[in-house]
């Protein structure tokens, strides 16, 4: 059976990417999804009456997940206390993970997948910048959420801001509930690995891991379920438009890349290996050839004599041989 790609993650890069320039541009990236999930924290107001509007939503097409698991969580210290962990940690362990697992085992499918990601991710910043979202654990207590991250918050060290550091809270949005990039990422970390996993642990790691983080996200109150939705939706958009977001980085790279690069000559051409000199003026000879009617100046014999010399090499004035 013919192995098919997914549609923009099949492009083999033109020039080998080097850890030492992806490094740098991963980090770069980061920090700007990062600051700007900083700087664009929206209205509180606005950012509760869309978090109402969104449970007002589930509560119209039947859907009730997050209470269920969170009063578990709540209930249940050794499965709430573990997904804190999960929460709080792999998001930012797994995806640099694969992404260096991939870079080293699957170097041709890395660009593809690396320009998905961020394009997703960006994407996700657009939707925290345009859609502020107070999570559930920030709601009135009316509403039946409890904030697992501060309920068991001496476990770990986060505090009562999200998973952030205790005394950092600030230093993060808590309001960038919609999408749920953890679901996103864990999504994106799945396909990598179903795709390209060549074990049983990788096929069983690509189902696990984005499934147990969506559980994970409304146990610990953090996310509404249309939040996990729109975070599998914002990695569709991603996927589609990875291929032309590397289209128009290859465009630019071409035209102003040489304008910051320093101009050499061209090196001269080395001659062909399967081509040598012509020292003779044209004339060759086979070894151990000798031109008609020249003599080896040191030869005492005549012309024609010379040991092992043929009868043609003698002229027609030489004798014939004895029969």
């Amino acid at each position: 059976m013919p192995h098919t790609e997914t549609p923009g993650t099949e492009a083999v890069p033109a020039t080998r990417l080097r850890w030492w320039t992806e490094l740098p541009l991963i980090l770069l990236v980061y920090a700007c999804y990062s600051a700007g999930r900083l700087v664009v924290r929206g209205d509180v107001a606005d950012a509760v009456d869309h978090g109402l509007a969104i449970l007002r939503v589930e509560q119209a097409l039947f859907l009730n997940a997050e209470h269920p698991l969170n009063r578990l969580f709540t209930r249940e210290p050794w499965i709430g206390i573990p997904a804190d962990f999960w929460y709080a940690s792999l998001h930012y362990l797994v995806t640099p993970a694969v992404l260096i697992w991939l870079f080293r085992s699957h170097a041709v499918r890395y660009r593809a997948a690396r320009t998905w990601l961020m394009t997703s991710t960006f994407i996700g910043l657009i939707g925290f910048t345009l859609l502020p979202t107070c999570p559930p654990r920030l709601l009135d207590a009316s509403h039946g959420f409890v904030d697992t991250m501060a309920y068991y918050s001496s476990y770990g060290w986060w505090g009562g801001e999200a998973s952030a550091p205790r005394g950092l809270g600030g230093m993060t949005n808590q309001y960038a509930a919609m999408p749920s990039l953890h679901v996103g990422w864990a999504l994106w970390c799945g396909v990598i690995l179903w795709k390209y996993g060549r074990t049983r642990l990788t096929r069983t790691a690509a189902v696990v891991y984005p499934l147990v983080t969506t559980i994970v996200v409304m146990g610990t109150a953090n996310h509404y379920f249309l939040d996990a939705v729109a975070g599998a939706a914002v990695m569709g958009a991603g996927l589609l438009l990875a291929p032309r977001v590397m289209r128009c980085a290859d465009l630019a790279k071409a035209r102003y890349l040489p304008r910051f690069l320093p101009r050499y000559a061209p090196a001269p051409a080395a001659p062909s290996a399967t081509r040598s000199p012509i020292v003779s003026a044209g004339c060759q000879t086979s070894a151990g050839e000798r031109i008609p009617r020249q003599r080896h100046p040191e030869s005492p014999y005549g012309p024609g004599t010379e040991p092992g010399a043929s009868p043609s090499d003698a002229g027609e004035s030489a004798p014939a041989p004895a029969r």
